[in-house]
């Protein structure tokens, strides 16, 4: 399968794998018959065009506690600028207990911090897209690379765990229409209950170092999205 699905070409893995609808708000001031967005993507079409990096991440965080700030790294390989790109963060717990309503994380517009909603898969996934109304994505000139600072914090009722993030690119071209343009490293680290945190962080700090862990999720769901009306991509996790 192509690394750059068009969302056409999914329709039916969606319809059999149990879908989720995640939203993304349409551009302001979008009219009907506007201009379709250039694809981004390179020579090889059998490479990613974006190249995903998540960096600076604590190795654990405390129910209940503030915020780590970590980096989702943006890369561009070809010679074309790409627009309206949308990282897409999936966590996935060890124990498949986190709830969508208990990671807060945020996303950096410039120096505006815009909250992320996460929603849950079939398979216990949470999946929240960095989009915000007003916001059309990122830009990435040609061989440029834009850092998006991200913070995540978790409520205090969530259960100690070990969690895997990851990061799917797609570029959204039009309302109903975009690609998967990238895909990230994994990320591990814990979730720690009050005096849990050095014993616990160093057991996710081992496991991130080895490659240790959960499979991530990203390539499960941006590989089977289809766009929807109103500016929504539907998001689902396909089954192996």
């Amino acid at each position: 399968m192509s690394p750059l699905p068009r969302l056409a070409a999914v329709v039916v893995t969606v319809v059999a794998a149990g879908a989720l609808l995640v939203p993304l708000s349409a551009p302001a001031a979008r009219a009907d018959g506007a201009a379709v967005r250039p694809v981004c993507a390179g020579a090889d079409v059998r490479v990613f065009p974006l190249i995903a990096r998540i960096r600076g991440g604590p190795e654990s965080y405390e129910a209940g506690g503030g915020f780590g700030t970590w980096n989702i790294d943006l890369t561009n390989t070809t010679r074309r600028t790409c627009t309206g790109v949308h990282p897409v963060v999936v966590l996935v717990d060890s124990g498949r207990v986190l709830k969508p309503d208990q990671p807060r994380l945020d996303f950096y517009d410039g120096s505006r911090a815009r909250p992320v909603s996460f929603e849950s898969t079939d398979e216990q996934e949470l999946v929240g897209v960095l989009d915000a109304a007003g916001f059309d994505g990122f830009t990435v000139p040609p061989g440029g690379t834009v850092s998006v600072r991200v913070r995540l914090s978790l409520t205090s009722d969530a259960v100690a765990d070990r969690v895997t993030a990851s990061a799917a690119v797609v570029q959204r071209r039009a309302v109903d229409d975009g690609d998967w343009v990238g895909q990230s490293d994994p990320y591990v680290f814990g979730i720690v209950r009050e005096g849990e945190g050095a014993e616990a962080g160093e057991r996710a700090g081992e496991l991130a170092g080895t490659g240790t862990g959960d499979a991530p999720g990203a390539a499960a769901v941006a590989g089977a999205l289809v766009g929807v009306g109103t500016g929504a991509f539907l998001l689902a996790r396909r089954r192996r």
